[in-house]
């Protein structure tokens, strides 16, 4: 973490800001863990008015780190007194849409951490829920499979005979919030009792060579 030299009017601020503050609404759902968390703007929304009440602003920019993306997010007071940290996490899809879903969620946790609001951890819930086992398939993922089972077939298919821009325009066909859902999953779903998802080959191009045909 940085800071400024002093941060005595920036801490009473922030605690006054904390003061009014009420906890992020959980208004968005994971569908692979099937519980509700609080997304960005419901993050944004708690921190606005407390902050601005109290002379507090924040800033985060994008940032990357031996291939790892996050943003660093500054905290800023009137007195031009301010802190800052930067998070990154590992990318699980490397293309713009794989950084991009990185850098929302580091910049939803930064601030909820810097703010100190409280909310439901979607992506943790290993810290707090039992885990799936090999022989468990969450809900959720059968559920996603099922309802975009024909764009899985079209993008393994295409991927096979090299038709790789048809994969690429299957494999957009499906919302980032499944293809997520489903690109978390375990690489060998066998070990789950049901068929991988993306082929081992058509996994390879989606993550080294489809941003050549978009």
């Amino acid at each position: 973490m940085q800071k400024s030299e002093e941060i005595k009017d920036l801490a009473a601020a922030l605690n006054k800001a904390q003061a009014d503050m009420a906890g992020a609404v959980k208004d968005a759902k994971n569908p692979f863990f099937k519980s509700n968390y609080a997304d960005l703007s419901s993050v944004v929304a708690a921190v606005k008015e407390p902050f601005a009440e109290n002379g507090l602003s924040y800033t985060q920019f994008p940032i990357e780190d031996n291939g790892r993306i996050g943003v660093e997010t500054i905290l800023m007071h009137s007195s031009g007194q301010w802190l800052s940290n930067s998070f990154t996490v590992n990318l699980t899809k490397q293309d713009a849409q794989g950084a991009g879903s990185a850098i929302t969620y580091c910049r939803r946790y930064a601030l909820q951490a810097i703010a100190g609001i409280p909310s439901e951890d979607d992506d943790g819930n290993g810290a707090s829920q039992k885990q799936p086992s090999k022989k468990e398939i969450p809900v959720g993922l059968i559920e996603v499979v099922r309802r975009n089972n024909e764009s899985i077939k079209a993008v393994n298919n295409a991927v096979e005979i090299g038709d790789f821009t048809a994969a690429v325009q299957c494999y957009d066909e499906i919302t980032p919030e499944d293809n997520n859902a489903m690109w978390i999953a375990p690489k060998s779903c066998k070990e789950m009792g049901i068929p991988e998802i993306y082929t081992t080959k058509a996994r390879k191009f989606l993550t080294e060579e489809s941003s050549k045909y978009r």
